[in-house]
């Protein structure tokens, strides 16, 4: 009976021990897996959604970096790409977390500082931590106004934000025949992190647009060919469009009527004749103040912008086009209006004219408001 109470404490102590051993292995696993790798943190963004970011400056360190979750992915692609990336150890450990923690991921950019434990940065991602400014982009601004008022929200560099959207690479993945982006950075409310690159900034804008004009009726389809699609010059030529009209218009149901005021001239090659494009030229090109009016001598302005002086289209787009202008590029009402000119300033209404006499009845020349200049 001793002897097998003996062996009975034996194998209970076999069993205690073996316990502890596992429970100190299982401890040791757990801290293991879940701090973060050994050696440099990621030195690149390839897979996390936000590609090509560059970090740099005294308020960015290269231990900073963003990560995108995307609506409806699994804890698993997360942390595979996680993983991939070079910021947990192990996508495995990640989904066991997920399976004992039963809080939810929540879909966004982050700003993560590392190096991170896995459980971390899975913290993060439940309680949505995004650290995002608010910013809104006004309709009619042109890049160099965005470019102040990401700066001013300390979103990212003016200058960066700049040579991003005169990228040569970035124009030419979005087919983009100008010389910049002008025109193609949707107007929006946007919520960035402070100090984002500015590469995914503007694709963020860029993308927006792209999203917002795919539902605009006339986005496919062109004169006698029903479903063919825009080539990028033809989009481009109707963004010019609405470029201008945005500068233009002040009452929404006008916008349309002006669009087709600006396709009929260009029909019979008569010069658009646009106040906003000598805006344009005396604004951001001979950076001068807004002006309240426009005289003679500024439409005499030898530029390619000015249309006074050129006929057709000018080289680009002139401003940032929100909803109603785009829709007034892509959908005019084509009537036999070959004028108008603005005749209430309070309510902003404009005067529309087949002929010149009618046109001349109206007095001095008016430009659209200031637009965060």
């Amino acid at each position: 009976m001793i002897r097998i109470l003996k062996l009975i404490g034996l194998c209970m102590g076999c069993l205690i021990g073996m316990g502890v051993l596992f429970s100190v292995a299982a401890i040791g696993g757990f801290m293991y897996f879940n701090a973060p790798p050994e050696g440099p943190s990621m030195l690149d963004d390839t897979g996390l959604g936000v590609p090509g970011t560059e970090i740099n400056g005294p308020a960015k360190t290269s231990n900073t970096r963003f990560f995108e979750v995307y609506a409806g992915e699994s804890a698993m692609a997360v942390g595979r790409r996680l993983k991939d990336a070079g910021m947990i150890r192990s996508h495995y450990f990640w989904y066991i977390l997920s399976r004992l923690d039963k809080g939810y991921i929540k879909a966004g950019t982050y700003r993560l500082e590392l190096p991170a434990s896995q459980m971390a940065i899975r913290s993060i991602f439940v309680t949505g931590q995004q650290f995002l400014t608010k910013v809104t982009i006004p309709e009619g601004v042109t890049l160099k106004k965005m470019a102040k008022i990401l700066d001013a929200a300390e979103i990212c560099d003016a200058d960066a934000f700049l040579a991003v959207a005169e990228d040569a690479e970035m124009r030419a993945a979005y087919q983009i025949p100008g010389e910049t982006m002008e025109g193609f950075l949707y107007p929006d409310t946007y919520f960035f992190p402070r100090d984002y690159p500015a590469s995914l900034v503007v694709k963020a804008m860029v993308d927006t647009f792209f999203r917002r004009i795919a539902t605009l009726p006339g986005m496919t389809g062109t004169g006698d060919l029903p479903g063919k699609a825009l080539s990028p010059e033809e989009l481009y030529q109707k963004v010019i469009i609405a470029s201008i009209v945005e500068r233009e218009y002040r009452v929404n149901e006008e916008a349309p009527l002006m669009a087709g005021v600006f396709y009929n001239r260009l029909d019979i090659g008569m010069a658009l004749q646009s106040c906003a494009t000598v805006e344009y030229v005396i604004t951001e090109i001979q950076g001068r103040l807004h002006p309240e009016v426009i005289y003679t001598r500024d439409t005499e302005i030898q530029d390619p912008y000015n249309t006074y002086m050129r006929t057709g289209l000018p080289p680009g787009p002139i401003s940032a086009p929100g909803a109603v202008a785009l829709n007034a590029a892509f959908n005019p009402i084509r009537k036999e209006y070959l004028y108008f000119r603005l005749v209430d300033s309070t309510a902003g209404r404009h005067y529309f004219s087949r002929t010149l006499d009618d046109h001349i009845r109206a007095g001095v020349l008016y430009v659209k408001g200031r637009s965060s200049s």
